[in-house]
């Protein structure tokens, strides 16, 4: 009699690998996104006290994004290969709250500068 196969084992499917490229590819989009932000604050924003700073937060997320992808897409892919499943991570909690963030400081901001 066979033995059971392990069902933490994953069999390797390759539409496992492309959705794990979508998701970084998801990750990316995001990082440009926040990139553009930070640049159009910089530009746009004048009225804004501290605008420089809130774009270098917003460009510095951008940067955090896009390496926080490729880590998750590293970890992913070779997981994948290997038939196990990978570890959940915490990046994508980790931007969204730090987006969540900027965004309640921006309003306070831009709440600010109206009352002034």
């Amino acid at each position: 009699m066979a033995a059971d196969p392990d069902p933490s084992r994953l069999d390797v499917d390759v539409r496992f690998l492309l959705a794990n490229e979508r998701t970084l590819l998801a990750w990316v989009r995001t990082a440009l996104t926040l990139l553009i932000a930070g640049a159009g604050v910089e530009q746009f924003a004048s009225d804004l006290p501290h605008q420089s700073w809130a774009a270098a937060v917003l460009i510095g997320l951008g940067v955090a994004s896009a390496v926080a992808g490729a880590g998750r897409h590293a970890t992913a892919d070779r997981a994948i290969r290997h038939g196990v499943l990978p570890s959940p991570g915490y990046g994508h909690y980790l931007i969204a709250a730090a987006v969540a963030l900027i965004g309640i400081t921006l309003l306070v901001a831009l709440a600010a500068s109206k009352t002034s």
